[in-house]
């Protein structure tokens, strides 16, 4: 049997690379087409929730028992937003940002719950002294403010200081106080300015002014002379300055 043989014309002849470079040539048209697809979709995302709402969200609840935190207070906070989007629109970081607003917040947890309400969980600061007389301070050291009316207990210790110095002011509170009461006597205030000078009141109001440096002996000297000090007639001891390396200086004021 004789062989059959095909000659290749130019006209039939198809590179085998043709395919390859029409796809490399459409793969770059096909990425950026997905990436305007996925970027539409992202800067309209918000939009599309919004039209599956049929209300906004109406109203909320105060969840757990804050000591501070009423309804009223989270009910005015949102109401400065505006009028709040529907279950799908609506923001949650907005509202809990809002609420975070008020300086004795801690931090909060909001919730959207089917079909217009919000739940609202809020962690406060507590109050353990009162700070340079008009804020207050938290176990963690934390400088805040609070409305008088809503503290109950007004009886805290009194600090003050440079804000950046509340966590060392406090810890010297805690230390002082321990130290004061093994040797019978009442810390009321702890102070330190901003040259690091130490200066303290006990609960008779006698000042004891420790300045700079270690406070523990100096605390020790007064408690050693404090019995021997002459107190005159129709005075009474204003402070005791024990910055000094030995003894102590005494100033008296009147008894009105």
């Amino acid at each position: 049997m004789a062989a059959i043989e095909r000659k290749i014309t130019p006209k039939s002849f198809k590179p085998a690379g043709t395919k390859a470079k029409i796809i490399i040539q459409i793969r770059p048209v096909f990425v950026i087409l997905c990436a305007a697809v996925f970027y539409y979709a992202y800067a309209n995302w918000q939009t599309g929730l919004e039209k599956l709402d049929s209300k906004p969200i109406s109203s909320f609840a105060l969840l757990g028992s804050p000591r501070f935190t009423t309804n009223n207070d989270i009910r005015e906070v949102i109401l400065k937003m505006g009028e709040l989007k529907g279950f799908f629109g609506q923001d949650i970081k907005s509202v809990r940002e809002q609420i975070e607003s008020m300086p004795w917040i801690k931090g909060v947890v909001v919730r959207k719950i089917w079909p217009d309400r919000l739940s609202v969980v809020v962690t406060e600061h507590v109050p353990v002294a009162i700070w340079n007389q008009h804020n207050y301070l938290s176990s963690e050291g934390v400088v805040f403010q609070l409305p008088s009316d809503k503290l109950k207990n007004a009886n805290l210790p009194r600090l003050s200081g440079p804000d950046y110095r509340s966590e060392t002011v406090l810890a010297a509170w805690h230390q002082i106080y321990k130290e004061l009461k093994v040797k019978g006597m009442t810390l009321k205030s702890v102070a330190i300015d901003e040259r690091g000078a130490w200066e303290i009141v006990l609960d008779n109001n006698i000042t004891l002014k420790l300045g700079r440096g270690e406070w523990k002996p100096k605390i020790e000297r007064f408690v050693t002379i404090y019995s021997q000090i002459e107190v005159p007639e129709n005075k009474q001891i204003d402070y005791v300055d024990l910055r000094y390396k030995v003894g102590a200086a005494v100033s008296f004021i009147d008894i009105h």
